[in-house]
């Protein structure tokens, strides 16, 4: 399982990396391979506001549907279009080109306040 170090993570399995008060959003490697090969993905609107851990993005598999949140409040300014005709895009690439949105992000502290790598790997027990 990849938990790349450089991330702030949430207990439901969001990933968000911050870049001059914008937030890109993803699932991680972990809730991926846990939906198996994803079939669409519901993108939210750009315009969108959200609290911190509101419902934002519904990702379906072969196996399941499942809810994706924003893990901070903020304003959607992009969705990854390339999703909709691709969102195996998420499985092949999860921290990368399998990104999902990106929020205008309202208070950083809320970001801090997320888990950093190793507190997310502490979530898994030992193999």
């Amino acid at each position: 399982m990849s938990v790349p170090q450089d991330l702030f993570y949430s207990k439901t399995h969001e990933w968000l990396s911050l870049d001059d008060g914008i937030a890109t959003v993803g699932i991680t490697d972990f809730a991926q391979s846990q939906l198996s090969d994803l079939t669409f993905v519901e993108l939210p609107e750009v315009g969108t506001e959200y609290g911190g851990r509101e419902e934002a993005v519904v990702v379906e598999s072969v196996k399941a549907a499942a809810d994706v949140y924003a893990p901070v409040a903020g304003e959607v300014i992009e969705v990854n279009t390339e999703l909709e005709d691709a969102p195996e895009l998420v499985n092949e690439d999860a921290f990368g080109k399998g990104w999902l949105f990106k929020l205008k992000v309202v208070d950083e502290a809320d970001v801090d306040a997320m888990l950093d790598a190793d507190s997310y790997e502490e979530l898994f027990p030992s193999e």
